[in-house]
Parts: structure tokens; sequence; C-alpha cells
């Protein structure tokens, strides 16, 4: 019998050996436990939706600990993650709706079913051709008529120019695509031209349009340089907080006050902040 401490200070008894060392089928009853009437007042309330963020900033912060490079963190991380997935299968199994096993015969069929030259006598030679086979059976098993299906099937919910660059790489590999940089490139030359009218033109919706095919066409851009756009405007991003930071310690250094200066001193603590930062050109 294990008496701890739970939520909001209430004291609850569960049954539960602790080991040196747990397994899946323990992370599995121990979400079990704090979801029962005896365990976690705090965790029997939660539903899907009331937990989808969390689900959100847990894989963020997986890929915080990737882009970190430390294999502890990205373990931690992962556990995290997991415990998210576990805590859905539980709030769907006190439902009735499916558990974790469901979850697992489910993912374990569909990789057997997309891999037919692992598991099958399907024939690949290259990676291209297993993302090819990859789509056309995902079509398949999904009822998907056209190309076009498989591109409404990428979730809305992604980060913009996540699914910017999901949305381009499905079309490319149907053949709809550049044949080389300098199409990508031009087409971005293009969109670019076009927003500056919008702009001139003073109407907002059609500003908003002609900016969205810019960044669309900034992203077909990065794919053929093969950069990760999100990855690349996460950088630019902790790039001008350094800078900014650079640029409010020498406006102070210098008794600049920052909301009163005019454009061109504003102009030239950049420039100094970011020949001091010596990490490439103005963001």
């Amino acid at each position: 019998m294990l008496a701890s401490k739970g939520c909001r200070g209430l004291i609850i008894s569960l049954e539960f050996t602790h080991k040196e060392t747990y397994g899946i089928d323990d992370l599995l009853d121990i979400m079990r436990l704090l979801r029962s009437p005896q365990g976690c007042p705090w965790d029997r309330e939660q539903t899907h939706q009331s937990i989808r963020s969390n689900l959100l900033e847990e894989a963020h912060e997986v890929i915080e600990a990737i882009n970190a490079g430390d294999p502890m963190p990205l373990c931690e991380e992962l556990g995290d993650l997991l415990m998210q997935v576990v805590f859905h299968c539980q709030i769907a199994k006190d439902n009735n709706a499916f558990d974790f096993d469901d979850v697992v015969d489910g993912i374990c069929k569909k990789l057997i079913l997309r891999h037919p030259h692992v598991f099958s006598d399907a024939a690949v030679s290259n990676s291209k051709e297993v993302l090819e086979n990859w789509d056309k059976i995902k079509r398949d098993s999904k009822g998907a008529k056209s190309q076009a299906d498989l591109l409404m099937s990428v979730p809305k919910s992604l980060p913009a120019l996540m699914r910017a660059a999901k949305v381009q790489s499905r079309a490319a590999r149907v053949g709809f695509d550049w044949p080389e940089v300098s199409g990508a490139l031009q087409a971005l030359k293009s969109e670019i031209s076009e927003f500056e009218q919008a702009i001139e033109s003073g109407n907002t919706e059609r500003i908003e349009d002609e900016l969205g095919d810019v960044l669309f066409s900034v992203v077909n851009v990065s794919r053929f340089v093969g950069c990760d756009a999100e990855q690349s405007l996460t950088h630019a991003c902790d790039k001008f907080i350094r800078r900014f930071a650079k640029v409010e310690m020498l406006a102070e250094q210098n008794g600049i006050d920052m909301q009163k200066a005019d454009i061109d001193e504003l102009d030239q603590l950049w420039n100094a902040a970011k020949s001091a930062s010596g990490d490439g050109e103005r963001a």
C-alpha cells in the first residue's frame, strides 16, 4: 500500500509496488490508478479536450531537447510525451472507446501495411520509391480518390510553415514541382512583386492574401535548399532577441531613450549590435 500526498493536498492510498525500474505496463497501471476513484481528483476530471494543449506543449519540449543535442533531457521529455499518449488512452478506455492496446495494434498494422518492401514482396530501390509507395497505400487506405485528397489530409492544426512544407512535399511526389531552385526563386520574386502591389492598393484582404503567397513561396525555396522553414524562423527569432538585448544594453550605455530615439539612431545601434554578435546578416 502506498500513501502519498495527491492533488490539491488530498491524501490518497493506492495499491502499488515500488520497483528499481519500470516498464510500459507499470506506466499504464499508474495512469489507471491516477484516474481511479482512489486516485487523483485532477486526473479524474480531465478530458481529451482539457489536456490537448498539454500534448502540444510536451511535443515542443521534445523538439527543444532534440535541438539541444543532449540525450538525457530528450529521454525525459519523450517520457512526458508518452505519458500524454497513455493519459488519452486511459480517458478513452474509461469512456469505452478504445485503449492503449488498440492504439498499439493500429500503428503496428499501419507500419506493416505501409512497408510492403519489408514485410511483403514489394521491391524498392531508394527512399523516393518508398515515399511513393507510402503515399499510394495511404491514399488507398484512407479512401482518397486523388492526390488533392492527400494534401487536404495534412492537419490544419500544424504550424503554418510546417503545414506548407508538408503540402508541398506531397505535391512534389507526383511531379508538381519546379525542376530546380531557380524556378522556386523566380516564383518568390513574382509573389513579392504582387505583395508590393497589394500594399500600394491598400486593400487589406488582398494584402493578407499576397503575404500568404509570399510565405508559401519562401517555404518552397527552403525545401530546395534543404532547410526547415520552421526551424529557420525559430533561429531568426532567437537571433533577433539576442541582438535586441544588445541594442538595449548599448542604448543604456550611451544614454539613449529607445522610445524617443529616431530611426537613424536605432539603426546605428542595431548595426553595432550586429557587428558585436558576429552571427550573420541583419535579422
